[in-house]
């Protein structure tokens, strides 16, 4: 079963490369280049902590674009070529498609993130002189954000066009990085009980500090793995449900 979700996932990787999605990876790399000169020099030190924060947020974006260009299209494209009937006729369950949509979109952010990352190191070493190895902590915490947005945008996908899943997307990043704007903070009762992503903000630890511990590590990866499940056992029954 699983293997017809990464044959699936193997497609999507195969029409990003053709699609040249790799090309958002570039330029937004130029970008970040050719920002450096102008970053502002607080005092020795901080200049670079403002490197890295850029440098993420960047990376951030990069990915989003990408993982929304992917998503976003991927099914109601398929859907509306019919393809979609010729890949279910291949005794491919509607949940393995999913899955592998999921996977595939996953796995190209995964590659953009990565290649990302490693132009800003480049670019801090020759700068700064420092490799700034911290930076991975934040493009996994990039990664698993984008990961579970993603699951989103392909769940809504399923019964949706690619305009309103952008829209609907982008109101889910809003929306659970509301948290301490609505509710103020922990004492709120409602906190603990508020859909947010907010465990993987951790930009400033990354740039302005050493880092986060191996335990938030994991923490943040449990949250990644419980709502991308649920998101995509979501998707999955409204594809069910679906008449295609």
């Amino acid at each position: 079963m699983i293997g017809r979700s990464l044959a699936i996932a193997g497609s999507i990787i195969a029409d990003a490369v053709r699609r040249k999605v790799v090309w958002v990876v570039i330029v937004f790399a130029a970008v970040m280049a050719i920002a450096i000169p102008s970053l502002p020099s607080y005092g020795v030190g901080v200049i670079e902590a403002v490197f890295r924060e850029v440098a993420l947020a960047l990376i951030y974006v990069a990915s989003l674009v990408v993982m929304l260009s992917l998503a976003a299209n991927r099914i109601p494209s398929e859907v509306e070529r019919r393809t979609l009937y010729t890949v279910l006729s291949r005794d491919v369950r509607r949940w393995e498609y999913i899955l592998g949509t999921w996977l595939g979109v996953f796995a190209v952010m995964g590659g953009v993130i990565a290649a990302f990352c490693l132009t800003s190191q480049i670019v801090g070493l020759v700068a700064y002189g420092d490799p700034m190895w911290r930076l991975w902590e934040g493009a996994l915490s990039i990664l698993l954000e984008t990961g579970v947005i993603a699951a989103f945008a392909v769940a809504v996908s399923t019964v949706a066009g690619p305009v309103i899943v952008v829209v609907a997307s982008l109101g889910f990043v809003f929306v659970t990085h509301a948290r301490t704007g609505l509710l103020g903070g922990p004492d709120n009762t409602l906190w603990n009980f508020y859909p947010s992503l907010d465990t993987f903000n951790i930009i400033n630890p990354v740039a302005h500090g050493t880092g986060v511990d191996v335990a938030y590590l994991l923490l943040m990866v449990g949250v990644f793995i419980a709502w991308v499940s649920v998101l995509l056992l979501a998707g999955s029954t409204l594809f069910e449900k679906r008449d295609v």
